[in-house]
C-alpha cells in the first residue's frame, strides 16, 4: 500500500521529513507569548525526535535582514547540516534552492511542517507541497499566528483540503510506531510531563 492510499494516514519514519518555516525572532515577539512556548517546545520535541530516527529537518528563513534568525531555542536545537533556506516569496514552494532541500530523499514524500505564521507561510507552503504531491501533517500545537483566530480559519482550511492537522506527540508516536523500537525511551521522554 502506498502512502496515498491510507484511509488515515500516519507518519511514518522511512517517508517523512520536518520542515520548520520561518521560526524567527521578530516574529516570534509579536505571537501570544503564552502560545509561543508552546509551540516552541513542541517544535523542539519533534527536532529531537527527529534526530533521534534520522528524519531529515528542513528550515526556512523569511527575510532575514528585517525578521531576524530562527530563535535562539529552535537553532540550538537544529542538526549542524540544517542550513536555513533564505526566502522572500511566502511559500517555501517558490523559495529558489527550497525544492532541492525536500527533494534529496524522493521516498520521503511526507512534510511534517511546524513554524509562523500559520495564516500566512505555512498555508501557503502546505498548499505549494500538496500541489507537488506530498502528503502534509501540520501539528496543531506546532503553528502559531499573532491572532488565534487566524490560526483557527487557516486549520479549518487545511483540515478541508485535505491536509492532515495532527499534534505533536502524535507525530512522535507514528514515527516510532512500536514501543519496542530501541529508540522508544529516547523518544518517550521527549513528550512525558
Amino acid at each position: 500500500m502506498s502512502i496515498h492510499q491510507a484511509q488515515m494516514p500516519l507518519c511514518q519514519r522511512d517517508f517523512s521529513q520536518l520542515l520548520i518555516i520561518d521560526a524567527q525572532e521578530r516574529l516570534a515577539a509579536a505571537m501570544p507569548r503564552d502560545e509561543l512556548e508552546g509551540v516552541t517546545a513542541n517544535i523542539q520535541r519533534l527536532i529531537s525526535a527527529a534526530k533521534t530516527l534520522d528524519i531529515p529537518v528542513i528550515a526556512t528563513q523569511h527575510n532575514s535582514r528585517g525578521l531576524g534568525q530562527i530563535i535562539a531555542p529552535i537553532r540550538e536545537a537544529l542538526p549542524e547540516a540544517a542550513e536555513p533556506t533564505e526566502k522572500t516569496a511566502f511559500s517555501c514552494c517558490t523559495a529558489p534552492g527550497f525544492e532541492r532541500n525536500i527533494s534529496a530523499s524522493p521516498e520521503r514524500r511526507q512534510l511534517v511542517v511546524v513554524g509562523m505564521e500559520a495564516h500566512i507561510c505555512i498555508v501557503q507552503t502546505v498548499s505549494g507541497l500538496q500541489r507537488w504531491g506530498y502528503q502534509v501533517f501540520v501539528p496543531a500545537d506546532g503553528i502559531i499566528s499573532r491572532h488565534p483566530a487566524y490560526k483557527q480559519n487557516v486549520l479549518e482550511r487545511m483540515r478541508h483540503c485535505g491536509i492532515q492537522v495532527v499534534c505533536t506527540e502524535s507525530v512522535g508516536f507514528e514515527w516510532l510506531g512500536d514501543s519496542s523500537d530501541e529508540q522508544f525511551r529516547a523518544v518517550w521522554s521527549l513528550f512525558k510531563e
